[in-house]
């Protein structure tokens, strides 16, 4: 028991500093929604506060809790997912306790956190079988659903940053489910109650189907950042303040988004990053991971303008123009005069710029128009002369 701060920290320091701690990447409790016909499956993990590379005082408190509660804490592996119980959570508040006089707004996350799951009402209809207390020592392959939820968690919150973590096995491990709303259930589950559902009036209005639930049922976005579809954006992508995303062929799958204000009015496929100051085009498509780019991810540069119904599957530096419905793939060849060439040159003097070069080239190439040729249809490219510039007042 914890009674001053004084008390708390020489308390953290004691469990630090024994054999079997380890301080974690991550880190949080969760509330779980448990399968209807299939209790043991977790279709969803919502953690109201994500721990990732912070806060380890809290993450000392809460693995000796687990210990106290008798749960098989072993730090050695790349991650930990415990139930949460009457002696974790009045271990842990014992702990907190010259804390929870001022947990209160933005201070203390993880004392509310406990301190209101202690509090809970009989009748709320939750038991502890309902939340889970959720580590990640080691960012290796997925290993649950809790623990994809936590990785997801970190990159939508922008805890972590684009395509630095570890997501193999993540589709194994989230169920394709109905969701109603922020609720998923088991489709084998309406599959056996669809009769009764029906006659009775009582079936649900399905918003999707799908493994990942989307973003804004998770994520509460910056202040400046317009989402105008729900549907636009998968749990799991990265929003920077400012970035709009438009209805109609707007898109952004996870681990994908951008780094500043962007307008997005196309589609950002998994894994692939757009830079601040640049605009999505109507039906632009920038590929990702999934979907042919050889497995190499894509980044847009800063103030970088894909014009409507463009495909790009390279990267594209900053300051870049691609005309409307212009497609620039790693293998496509594209033409520039000498001029060209000379003032591309200018502005890239350690870049090699040739008469003939192919998508894949122009990696890192800052400055460029990508065109193609009215006359013969070939692909070109020359030194962009337009400023790419925002809106500011739609952002």
């Amino acid at each position: 028991m914890a009674f001053t701060k004084e008390d708390f920290k020489k308390l953290v320091e004691d469990i630090q500093g024994q054999s079997w701690y380890r301080n974690p990447i991550g880190f949080g409790i969760a509330r779980i929604d448990r399968g209807q016909l299939n209790p043991d499956k977790i279709l969803q993990a919502t953690f109201p506060v994500v721990n990732w590379n912070e806060n380890n005082g809290s993450a000392a408190v809460f693995l000796n809790a687990l210990k106290e509660a008798g749960c098989d804490v072993d730090t050695s592996k790349s991650e930990l997912v415990c139930d949460v119980s009457d002696v974790f959570l009045t271990t842990a508040i014992e702990s907190f306790r010259p804390y929870i006089p001022e947990a209160k707004g933005a201070e203390h996350r993880n004392v509310q956190v406990v301190s209101q799951l202690a509090s809970l009402p009989i009748d709320s209809g939750f038991t502890a079988d309902d939340y889970k207390v959720v580590f990640i020592f080691e960012d290796t392959n997925v290993q649950s659903t809790e623990t994809a939820y936590l990785k997801l968690y970190a990159l939508s919150t922008g805890k972590a940053a684009l395509r630095s973590l570890n997501l193999d096995g993540v589709f194994g491990k989230l169920h394709n489910c109905a969701w109603i709303g922020n609720e998923p259930l088991e489709l084998d589950w309406l599959r056996e109650n669809e009769i009764s559902l029906k006659l009775t009036g009582r079936y649900p209005e399905v918003t999707m189907v799908d493994k990942f639930p989307r973003f804004l049922s998770h994520v509460i976005p910056a202040d400046n950042t317009r989402i105008l579809e729900t549907s636009k954006v998968r749990f799991g992508a990265q929003l920077a303040a400012g970035t709009t995303v438009m209805p109609g062929a707007a898109y952004i799958n996870f681990n994908a988004g951008t780094e500043g204000v962007v307008m997005v009015e196309g589609r950002i496929s998994s894994s692939a990053v757009v830079g601040a100051g640049s605009d999505v085009g109507g039906g632009a498509s920038i590929l990702g991971v999934l979907s042919g780019t050889d497995g190499v991810p894509v980044s847009i540069g800063k103030n970088t303008l894909l014009g409507a119904n463009s495909c790009t599957g390279t990267a594209i530096g900053d300051s870049c123009i691609l005309d409307a419905g212009v497609t620039i793939l790693p293998g496509t060849k594209i033409a520039l005069s000498e001029k060209a060439v000379a003032a591309i040159k200018e502005i890239n003097p350690d870049k090699d710029i040739k008469t003939s070069m192919k998508g894949m080239d122009f990696l890192g190439v800052n400055g460029v128009h990508f065109r193609v040729n009215s006359s013969n249809g070939q692909t070109i490219a020359m030194r962009s002369t337009r400023e790419v510039k925002l809106n500011a007042d739609l952002h």
